[in-house]
């Protein structure tokens, strides 16, 4: 199948857009001072696709210091993805999964040893995303979302 989309990094230009895909998709919302922040500590994770020169989706991550999700001791560098959506016309065209691509190779510019994320329990197509991704469900964090529903932590080891 022929790629309708390209992947590139975001730039302060699409903060805008980007907001405005986060708001129409997903019921969590951040200020633009997140979406900056996160850009100007990790650039090489915060990504963009766009589709016939227009925004269609957007994965924002940050490296976090942390215990491993695998259970073996130590700290180590850990990616997290805060957030990805694709705006509805670029679904089941493989922009989620060119979003998380990138963004995890972006996270081995940062050292990280493992990827995580949270999705909502009942996000069945997400679930079947991440797990085709290579993902695993590592623990269920009751009442993690607004709305009190459960988030499954999923991860993965990263490595070059």
């Amino acid at each position: 199948m022929q790629q309708s989309f390209r992947i590139r990094k975001f730039n302060p230009n699409d903060l805008q857009i980007v907001m405005r895909i986060n708001r129409m998709c997903l019921p969590e919302n951040y200020s633009d001072m997140f979406f900056m922040d996160l850009y100007q500590r990790f650039p090489e994770t915060y990504i963009v696709a766009e589709e016939e020169g227009k925004i269609s989706g957007y994965i924002m991550c940050r490296i976090e210091v942390g215990l491993s999700n695998f259970g073996f001791g130590g700290l180590l560098k850990k990616g997290h993805v805060v957030s990805i959506a694709v705006l509805p016309q670029g679904r089941r065209k493989g922009v989620a999964q060119a979003l998380m691509d990138k963004a995890i190779e972006g996270m081995l510019h940062y050292n990280a040893k493992q990827c995580y994320l949270e999705v909502r329990a009942t996000n069945q197509p997400g679930i079947a995303l991440y797990k085709k991704l290579g993902f695993d469900i590592s623990r269920i964090n009751h009442g993690y979302y607004s709305d009190g529903e459960d988030a499954y932590i999923m991860s993965k080891k990263i490595s070059n």
